[in-house]
């Protein structure tokens, strides 16, 4: 669905509203209590921001990607972490609507929209994070069955979830070996490790998936069997938006934050917005953000229209705006002072929240090798 100028600002007004009254005023508490609100995110379905981008045929509400964006923004300002995990969610249900087949579609995005299922996105293995394409989780085909064993690693919502997206090894070596199979929650031989002890993103639950000898039907591969390291590096291209975009919805709540603080708190007696080097770290704090979001709002508009190199333009968007958010976030700390280490002002927790971002949806250190060797490669043919 197209969406117009005013009808965009009228859903993030929407947004802000459920980010305001659901997620913001329990953000400290969630966080000190590891408390996964399963009702928020309910609710958050029946707002539509279970299936943002799922289309309308499906039940979803058919938006954008440079809509997406803007939601998962402004949902970041009340809580990253939880924000964070809406943006998993709803990355899982995109791919079952773009590569599920119309039974696949009817029986798991019901409840994916509604969320009143929730969903887990499994590629990460222990021995297997930037190096996806190595993964050894196998899946055996018996029949009209596959039996899946193997090992998830880092897997948001898990034990929590009653989808899970997993990728698999259905053949041999690389990436054409691997096929995307969805695993109900409840299947015989799934099973959970224990809750990691995060630096941050304590509002969701991050856990193993473990896979020993699960039984599914060959019916829920999504896709052909070898089509699932594409599917999945397909869903991370609006996986790495929507992060990115968490991002800065932290990065701008602290910015907020940090100028209030600075206008109000006075030192050598003056206010410390009369300190020249002050306003200079305030302006660019400004500037970093007003960059990412630019670049992030040229990668969703390429990705919507579907240009040729999106992917390299999501993989540069999500490495600035992360490394630009957290340096942000950051140096809001560093203008609160001692205040900024304390966890009742709430910077602090954005700061470990943000932290993350530069390493899931894929490390910006292979976000940087991607946009290099796209350059690189184009440089080499002329085109550049």
């Amino acid at each position: 669905m197209d969406t117009t100028i005013d009808d965009r600002r009228e859903l993030v007004s929407a947004v802000r509203e459920f980010s305001d009254a659901e997620l913001a005023p329990f953000a400290g508490e969630r966080d000190a209590q590891k408390i996964f609100p399963i009702d928020a995110l309910r609710r958050a379905g029946d707002l539509g921001l279970g299936g943002i981008c799922v289309s309308e045929d499906s039940g979803g509400s058919g938006l954008t990607r440079s809509d997406s964006i803007a939601i998962f923004e402004e949902l970041a300002k009340g809580d990253t972490a939880v924000a964070a995990y809406i943006s998993i969610h709803n990355m899982v249900a995109w791919m079952i609507d773009a590569f599920g087949d119309e039974q696949q579609r009817a029986r798991w995005l019901p409840g994916l929209v509604a969320m009143t299922d929730l969903a887990s996105y499994c590629l990460t293995e222990p021995g297997a994070g930037s190096d996806a394409a190595a993964l050894t989780t196998s899946a055996r085909r018996e029949g009209d069955e596959y039996v899946l064993t193997g090992v998830k690693q880092f897997i948001s919502g898990a034990g929590a979830s009653s989808v899970y997206v997993v990728m698999a090894r259905t053949g041999g070596p690389g990436p054409h070996g691997i096929s995307a199979i969805v695993v109900p929650g409840d299947a015989a031989g799934l099973s959970f490790g224990p809750s990691e002890r995060k630096m941050g993103w304590n509002a969701q639950p991050t856990r193993q998936v473990v896979l020993d000898g699960v039984r599914v039907p060959v019916g829920n591969r999504l896709g052909a069997e070898g089509d699932g390291f594409g599917i999945a590096m397909k869903g991370l291209n609006g996986g790495r938006l929507n992060i990115a975009a968490c991002s800065l919805g932290g990065a701008q709540w602290t910015l907020d934050r940090a100028v209030a603080h600075v206008r109000d708190r006075e030192a050598f007696g003056a206010p410390l917005a009369a300190n020249p080097s002050v306003v200079l770290i305030v302006g660019d704090m400004e500037t970093q953000l007003r960059a990412a979001r630019a670049l992030l709002q040229t990668a969703a508009a390429d990705l919507d229209a579907g240009i040729a190199g999106a992917a390299v333009t999501c993989a540069a968007a999500k490495r600035f705006a992360t490394d630009a958010a957290f340096e942000v976030a950051n140096a809001a700390l560093q203008l609160h002072g001692g205040y900024g280490y304390l966890q009742d002002y709430g910077i602090e927790r954005v700061v470990r929240d943000l932290r993350v971002h530069q390493i899931l949806e894929g490390t910006n250190e292979i976000m940087r090798l991607i946009v290099g060797r796209a350059e690189l490669e184009a440089s080499a043919k002329g085109l550049s």
